[in-house]
């Protein structure tokens, strides 16, 4: 009989009584600092002003959890939020969506420039690559909550998580974290390989294809997220994800033949 890893790590670092410091918690911050560091060694890479870093945060910060949080609210559980509006405040209750947050990140960043006069999509192309690091921690975050958990598997490296139930299962957080982090490190390739040349979009779009691909294949390794059922053989997240990766190899083709363009002139 296969020995599983058994994983019931507390959700709780620290209990400090009124004060509670969590895995997920912990896990979102660091996403938030791994992010900051990247740019800060960008814009030192590029000649720009780093100070203007602590506003660029602020946006996206607020950017990523309030669509992120909507984004869960409409996309995966709209009948109960709806019906109870009160609760899309309550994120201490958990309950983010990638999807909302990434459509949260890209309008505060047209906000963001709007004030600045940067150029969007040299800054969006940027921002992409470094929330890859990101979402990768934040994977982690939900591993250490058992939760977004995979489906039964009969696999040596399957985990069983007592909070859910005594199956043993994808580690599918790991599955994407691991993912993300990969996504990462090509994006840094493509960036350092292409940052003289400026191919505005090239890398945003790229983000799109790779994570929103990614993300299509692992959600068959996933328990259904939504609280709705619907017949259709596609999870909610495979459907949202399919808009990204065509805007995506549309923002590549784009970037592509502008590049060219230019080169010609």
């Amino acid at each position: 009989m296969n020995e599983y890893l058994v994983w019931n790590i507390d959700p709780v670092l620290l209990d400090l009584g009124a004060v509670k410091i969590r895995w997920y918690g912990l896990m979102f911050a660091s996403a938030f600092m791994a992010s900051f560091y990247v740019m800060q060694w960008i814009y030192r890479r590029e000649g720009k002003n780093v100070e203007q870093l602590d506003d660029l945060l602020w946006y996206m910060a607020i950017g990523t959890i309030v669509g992120a949080r909507l984004g869960h609210c409409l996309f995966y559980d709209p009948v109960f939020y709806l019906t109870h509006p009160l609760k899309i405040f309550a994120i201490w209750e958990g309950g983010l969506a990638s999807h909302g947050a990434s459509i949260g990140i890209i309008l505060s960043l047209y906000l963001y420039v709007r004030k600045t006069g940067d150029n969007f999509l040299w800054l969006l192309d940027r921002v992409a690559m470094t929330s890859m690091i990101a979402a990768s921690f934040i994977r982690v975050g939900n591993f250490f909550n058992s939760e977004i958990v995979g489906i039964p598997a009969q696999i040596p490296w399957a985990i069983i998580f007592p909070r859910v139930d005594t199956l043993p299962r994808h580690p599918v957080q790991l599955y994407e974290s691991i993912s993300y982090a990969v996504i990462f490190l090509v994006l840094v390739w493509v960036y350092r390989k292409t940052a003289e040349k400026q191919i505005n979009g090239l890398l945003f779009g790229l983000f799109c294809i790779l994570a929103f691909s990614a993300r299509f294949v692992l959600e068959f390794f996933k328990t259904r997220q939504a609280s709705y059922n619907h017949d259709f053989w596609l999870t909610t997240g495979q459907i949202l994800s399919i808009p990204f990766f065509l805007i995506g190899v549309g923002v590549v083709v784009w970037a592509l033949k502008r590049y060219r363009r230019q080169l010609l002139q």
